[in-house]
């Protein structure tokens, strides 16, 4: 009887602590959401692994070095920048003076970062270790403000409005429409690579004067990225004047050991971190040296993604659908790993077709159908791809909130990465070595990789990560938070945020009554 009477007050609460009508996010502040998620990929970063090896010219075994030492800067900074951000209260929010803080500096940097080639020169002037030294400091740096800004775009994301619904629409309507915009720079970036390396006067070029040649090749990246992070940095600006904080915080600071305590008692952010962690395994490369070096076209991933194009913005308008219909669990499976399906289909057709005395691999008559048939097919997926992952981490951290009575955005958002993070600096310092075990030289001009090298290249991208990463999956089978649970935790939390909230104008009238008899 007790049990039937507990569901049935829940029952009679359920639409007034999750009002599915009530929109805190304005109009406004909605458009600044969507510049900011514009920010974050306005840019050519697609082409940094190009830019670093072919361009600057730094050696594979360096970037290995690099990746150990950043990969270890980046698990100390996580911890200490989190301790930070959780303990902040200021009259503005936890999180709002952070994005403010970081707007500046963080486009410096990658001003710089793009412009280092104004530095090297055409042919990496310099030693090794003179091209490797300042590229390293840039990039610890670079993984500072990255991580600070992480942390602080995650816990804002979380607290932005209390409302579930509301946040969905949030995100879905940010991933929807900056997609149109977003990957403006690195699609054109890909055109103007290919008109560049197949222009008839420019392959002349590169055998009568090899640096004025490079001086043209290297001047687009340097333009690209300094246009790219100069508008990112404005945008990213825009919101951290724009955006609220909604979802109180607690007057009292938790303390650090607190923090850890509730990581740890937080089943969710367990499993999604155990997924990650396995995930991490995956090894691997991009696509775009493939692209570039054997099938002769940077705009491939752009060919392949026109049906896709059209797919893509369908694919979330039965995202709330999907979420009323199938269980978090069913939707995080299907959205995680269906890529990697596609993309060893991809794979069995550039190892078993030949086409015209040419490898599958290395033909774009095999390989553009392959890509694009798992493209579009990947597309279908891709607003679930897009929401569901963020709406766990946020439903995470109000897990978290509901067994402990606070709430640790920052210390959540680095204990999911931290272990993962690990994984990943022993895996980022291992494939550039890969690379240069099948015979990859950062030398070698546009074309001119051995056959070795130039197959590596595509096994690397498309079959290594799939097997490698496969484990992934099984935390996902254990994940439970949805249904009666997950609209049990927010009724609660919902009084329990009153709460807090009628405490907080407690302790600033008392501050203000303090003020005045003084």
């Amino acid at each position: 009887m007790a049990s039937e009477s507990t569901a049935k007050v829940v029952e009679e609460k359920a639409p007034s602590a999750v009002p599915k009508d009530r929109r805190y996010v304005g109009s406004k502040e909605t458009f600044a959401y969507i510049l900011d998620d514009i920010a974050q990929s306005f840019n050519i970063g697609k082409y940094d692994d190009v830019f670093r090896t072919n361009i600057l010219k730094i050696d594979l075994k360096l970037q290995s070095l690099t990746n150990g030492i950043i990969g270890i800067w980046d698990i100390i900074n996580d911890l200490f920048l989190a301790a930070i951000v959780d303990r902040t209260r200021t009259r503005w929010g936890k999180f709002k003076p952070w994005l403010v803080v970081y707007a500046i500096p963080g486009v410096l940097i990658s001003l710089i970062y793009w412009s280092l080639p104004l530095v090297f020169g055409t042919q990496g002037i310099g030693s090794a270790m003179s091209r490797f030294i300042p590229y390293l400091i840039l990039q610890i740096f670079n993984n500072l403000a990255g991580s600070l800004i992480t942390i602080v775009r995650t816990g804002m994301t979380a607290t932005i409005t209390p409302n579930i619904v509301d946040r969905t629409r949030l995100i879905s309507s940010a991933n929807l429409l900056s997609g149109f915009v977003e990957k403006a720079p690195e699609i054109l970036m890909g055109l103007l690579i290919d008109m560049y390396i197949n222009s008839s006067s420019n392959k002349e070029l590169m055998l009568t004067d090899l640096n004025a040649y490079e001086l043209g090749y290297n001047s687009m990246f340097v333009i690209g990225g300094v246009i790219t992070a100069l508008a990112s940095g404005l945008f990213a600006l825009v919101y951290a004047f724009v955006a609220k904080e909604r979802v109180m915080q607690t007057v009292d600071r938790p303390a650090i050991t607190s923090g850890i305590k509730s990581v740890l008692t937080n089943k969710p952010l367990l499993l999604i971190t155990l997924s990650e962690i396995l995930g991490s395994f995956s090894v691997g490369l991009g696509t775009n040296l493939y692209y570039i070096e054997v099938l002769n076209l940077a705009s491939m991933s752009t060919i392949v993604g026109i049906p896709g194009a059209v797919v893509s913005p369908i694919s979330y308008s039965y995202v709330p659908w999907a979420r009323s219909k199938f269980s978090t669990k069913a939707l995080w499976i299907a959205s995680s790993h269906v890529d990697s399906v596609l993309m060893l289909g991809v794979f069995a057709a550039g190892e078993l077709i030949n086409f015209k005395g040419k490898k599958g691999y290395e033909n774009l008559a095999v390989m553009i159908p392959a890509f694009m048939i798992r493209e579009t097919i990947w597309m279908f997926f891709w607003g679930l791809r897009s929401v569901i992952p963020n709406e766990m981490r946020n439903e995470a951290i109000d897990y978290g909130e509901w067994k402990n009575g606070f709430r640790s955005e920052g210390m959540t958002g680095v204990a999911k990465d931290i272990v993962s993070k690990v994984v990943n600096t022993v895996k980022n310092t291992i494939q550039p070595l890969l690379l240069g075990l099948f015979g990859y030289n950062v030398n070698a001009t546009h074309g001119n990789q051995t056959p070795k090298a130039r197959h590596a290249l595509f096994w690397m991208c498309t079959f290594l990560p799939v097997v490698t990463g496969i484990l992934s999956i099984v935390p996902k089978f254990f994940y439970d938070l949805s249904g009666e649970k997950r609209d049990r935790m927010y009724i609660e939390l919902r009084e329990r945020r009153k709460a807090i909230a009628a405490e907080v104008k407690e302790f600033n009238d008392q501050a203000g009554e303090g003020k005045t008899a003084e």
